[in-house]
């Protein structure tokens, strides 16, 4: 990846800050041109493996996302998160590399202390700028490419796929990218996007058409992705007052082998709905169905859990089932019950409450297992974690 000196970055961002700030002419009150905010939370972690001893992590991290706006439709974006870790995670030798680690184009992502201790992260997942006319739009640098139609699994997403677990990064990652915008009606348009790579094979650029019509919002993508030929098709609407969405992308390999690996044709889809039930407690349920032709084998849990994933690797099996239920509490309060299965017999089970402490503090309480049948890939690392994140806001 190449490298950048996050130091400067840095600093160039607070000279920019600095300066809107000298900007602001007292008693005028003139159109605030630039807005920054962000948040500050705590999490403790708390493993408790089925076949191995218990561990206890802590995460502080702070976050601030920064915009300027320029005349003539242009504006900057910037956004920081700094993270402290300390606990018994950190007895793996490679957890700090892991922490540091950055997938994109431009390696934004720095140790600034690293330690038997403590590791403290710095990293910019969102660096851009921002130009939108009447009808065209243009964006470069690294921000978040969403071209998702689904809720859950995403195989139209082929730039910033997610895991379904990771609820700590709400924000999630970024792609360093050129895209270019244009709207063909109200809700009819078109973009293109070129996500360069380090290793030129696996560039990625692709072309996405939306539309809407008849109270359906579809969607066709085609392109290259990493070493794939492309094509894909999305879909969303109501039906009988519940929303239904779908995704579906073919991936053609332009090649047999890549670094001693066989590439092989490839089709993901994944087909969800949800219907909000509304009362008093807000009820709102939620199931989705994942399909991967041919998915990735995984060498165990922890390894498919931490790595990034992509369209290909939303699953590491066949057929994959997913099903929630939130509801309130009370006014401040919300539960939300999750569960996944996978087809050879892995799952997961999920306990989250969210809970308002006052305008800008929310605690979030969540539990996960991770557990399934003797030889499936959850149930031979079986584990429950329990989590406690309380956030500030500013």
């Amino acid at each position: 990846m190449a490298k950048v000196n996050l130091s400067a970055v840095c600093a160039l961002v607070l000279g920019v800050v600095s300066m809107a700030a000298r900007a602001q002419i007292p008693g005028l009150e003139p159109e605030k041109r630039w807005d920054l905010n962000g948040y500050v939370k705590y999490m403790a972690t708390y493993t408790v493996p089925d076949q191995a001893n218990n561990g206890l992590d802590h995460l502080l991290h702070q976050r601030f996302n920064f915009e300027y706006r320029f005349d003539h439709g242009l504006r900057f974006n910037a956004s920081m998160r700094n993270r402290v870790f300390v606990g018994d995670s950190l007895d793996n030798p490679h957890f700090g590399n892991f922490v540091a680690f950055d997938n994109g184009y431009m390696d934004l992502s720095k140790n600034v202390k690293e330690s038997d201790s403590v590791v403290i992260n710095s990293q910019l997942d969102r660096l851009f700028l921002d130009w939108q006319g009447e009808q065209w739009r243009a964006r470069v640098g690294r921000f978040r490419i969403n071209w998702a139609m689904n809720t859950i699994w995403n195989p139209n997403d082929l730039f910033n796929a997610y895991s379904i677990y990771d609820f700590d990064y709400a924000e999630k990652q970024g792609s360093d990218a050129l895209m270019i915008g244009r709207k063909l009606g109200f809700a009819d348009g078109v973009e293109w996007v070129v996500n360069p790579n380090q290793d030129g094979e696996l560039n990625s650029y692709a072309a996405r058409y939306y539309g809407n019509s008849r109270g359906w919002d579809y969607q066709f993508v085609a392109g290259k992705s990493h070493l794939d030929n492309v094509l894909g098709i999305g879909f969303a609407t109501d039906w009988q007052g519940a929303g239904v969405r779908g995704e579906l992308t073919w991936f053609s390999p332009r090649k047999d082998w890549y670094k001693g690996a066989p590439q092989e044709k490839n089709t993901v889809a994944s087909l969800e709905t949800d219907y909000s039930f509304g009362g008093k407690r807000s009820w709102l349920a939620r199931a989705a169905w994942l399909y991967i032709e041919n998915p990735t084998n995984v060498a165990n849990a922890q390894l498919y859990l931490s790595l990034p994933l992509n369209a290909k690797t939303l699953s590491f099996t066949h057929n994959t089932v997913y099903l929630d239920v939130s509801f309130d509490f009370s006014a401040l309060n919300r539960m939300t019950i999750s569960t996944s299965y996978y087809q050879d017999e892995s799952y997961f089970i999920g306990l989250s409450n969210a809970y308002s402490l006052a305008n800008d503090w929310q605690i979030l309480m969540v539990l996960q297992r991770f557990d399934g049948g003797g030889s499936s890939l959850f149930g031979q690392t079986a584990s429950t974690l329990l989590y406690v994140n309380i956030k500030w806001s500013f």
